[in-house]
């Protein structure tokens, strides 16, 4: 079977998170800048090869000023890491559509293992001939792992970020059959 490079399609791809904001809610936010691919066996997901890279200063949370300081030295680091990676290590199938990605996960210069749910939603072909498939990924990673340790604490006790950081993104790929 012949290996297949699926690309990212940018435009129906989301990379979100959310964290904790004062014990109470949730902020939500995301990369605006980045790039991803998968490398299949045919279109067989099992055992595919995934890398994925964003650029820290692309990060959004509709908020400048908290924008800025997420890329300051107290969380990204961005000038002097400008970008976190992931390589899978594995992509096996649990059962039905559902997969588990495991792989490499780096921020900060720090490299952790991190495992991912994944939702297979199938492949089609477009109506411009482009097979597509669609995936939804899902995991949590605590901050303070990556050397993200701020934190200030609120009068009710509590902290003004969370620790866990939720991901959830929900990625297109596609590739031109020959």
């Amino acid at each position: 079977m012949s290996k297949i490079r699926w690309s990212v399609d940018p435009v129906h791809t989301q990379i979100q998170f959310s964290v904790r904001h004062m014990v109470i809610s949730k902020v939500r936010g995301e990369f605006e800048q980045f790039e991803t691919w998968i490398e299949t066996d045919g279109e067989e997901m099992q055992g595919a090869k995934a890398f994925f890279s964003a650029a820290a200063a692309s990060i959004n949370t509709r908020n400048k000023m908290r924008d800025d300081h997420l890329r300051s030295g107290d969380f990204f680091k961005a000038d002097e890491f400008p970008n976190l990676t992931f390589e899978s290590t594995s992509f096996e199938k649990k059962g039905g559509e559902d997969y588990i990605l495991k792989g490499n996960l780096t921020m900060r210069g720090v490299t952790k293992p991190i495992e991912l749910a994944v939702e297979f939603g199938g492949i089609i072909t477009d109506p411009y001939g482009l097979r597509r498939a669609g995936f939804s990924l899902s995991g949590k990673l605590n901050r303070k792992e990556f050397g993200m340790v701020y934190n200030d604490l609120i009068e009710a006790g509590g902290a003004v970020v969370g620790d866990e950081v939720s991901l959830d993104l929900h990625v297109e790929f596609t590739y031109k059959p020959s």
